[in-house]
């Protein structure tokens, strides 16, 4: 790799206009060069477009509204970079996030993608539930930084062109997990690491229907890559599904009490909620060491939510997986 590799900054978007311009801003404000903004409009249907011209930015478009993967790939056909840097639209960047994933690309051929962490903080702080969901990520990221196996960040990928040559492209098929498809084939040929050396701010989800949403259908979406591969045991026995585990059975044990009139049984859903909260107890350390009661509280209830709402996609993703055979092989087909 050159001492200074062009890098291209492949953006898809769709209808995320509202934060756009925070996103390319970010972009154009790098403190690395050389560098070009790839920036590919998924035919969004609100001012996306119009955000992205005003800053001077080239636009790609899809033929029709096909999904994330069918835009980054677009975008990496007309990349000329020999990095290319895949962001999602509602991330903005650190200035020095492009400098540092192609630094630490740079420091080992083994590397074949560096994938950055999220602030502590949204890009725009104006919901409790975006608190949550990027304080949550952030902390788990920061866990995991190193070489990592089984799951792939996204939303702030760096990849060496002539790696993507071999291990691209994004499968349009998936529309939810296609991390974990391309991160099993990179992972098969080369290290992955995580660093919050490259870092940017997420405009995460606002609400709480829309945040759970998300998590039942990736959940369910993972069940079959998870089931037929190496990283099960892994899966079955990290301490995420535990405490998604322990949070069903304390939904499950509250009707205890009334249906058999025994006061002792009163007890059950108190010890699996405890065991829930005893699980993710580091985490829940560092949030409240780092932010106000108030918040802590809410976070300990908005993750519980999200605990029970990952056991109930887990459910249902198992059971899709014994009655559909398309469902089992929805991660056997190779992408375009």
């Amino acid at each position: 790799m050159a001492s200074a590799p062009l890098v291209s900054v492949i953006v898809p978007n769709y209808n995320y206009g509202n934060v756009l311009a925070q996103c390319l801003k970010a972009v154009k404000a790098q403190t690395y060069s050389p560098l070009e903004i790839i920036y590919v409009d998924d035919c969004s249907t609100d001012d996306s477009v119009e955000v992205a011209r005003s800053l001077g930015v080239r636009v790609l478009s899809t033929p029709r509204n096909s999904g994330v993967s069918v835009a980054r790939n677009l975008g990496a056909d007309h990349a000329r970079g020999e990095v290319l840097f895949f962001l999602d639209s509602d991330v903005g960047l650190a200035p020095d996030a492009v400098a540092e994933a192609v630094a630490l690309l740079g420091s080992d051929p083994r590397i074949g993608a560096v994938c950055g962490n999220y602030e502590p903080v949204p890009l725009n702080r104006d919901s409790l539930v975006k608190e949550y969901r990027t304080l949550y990520r952030h902390y788990w990221y920061r866990v995991a930084e190193g070489p990592i196996k089984g799951f792939l960040p996204v939303a702030i990928i760096a990849i060496p062109a002539a790696v993507w040559a071999e291990v691209g492209p994004w499968n349009p098929e998936l529309l939810q997990t296609e991390g974990a498809d391309v991160g099993e084939r990179l992972t098969g040929r080369y290290e992955v690491r995580l660093t919050s050396a490259v870092r940017g701010r997420h405009d995460d989800d606002a609400t709480v229907r829309v945040a759970l949403r998300k998590v039942f259908t990736r959940t369910r979406l993972h069940v079959p890559f998870f089931l037929q591969r190496q990283y099960a045991p892994g899966v079955v026995g990290s301490p995420e599904s535990a405490a998604s585990l322990a949070a069903a059975l304390t939904a499950a044990t509250l009707p205890v009490p009334l249906l058999t009139g025994a006061a002792w049984t009163a007890a059950l859903p108190v010890l699996m909620f405890a065991a829930c909260l005893a699980i993710d107890r580091r985490m829940y350390r560092f949030v409240f060491a780092g932010r106000k009661a108030g918040f802590g509280l809410f976070f300990v209830g908005m993750h519980f939510l999200v605990n029970l709402t990952i056991a109930a996609g887990a459910g249902v993703g198992i059971l899709q997986w014994l009655t559909s055979r398309s469902f089992r092989r929805l991660y056997a087909k190779a992408p375009a």
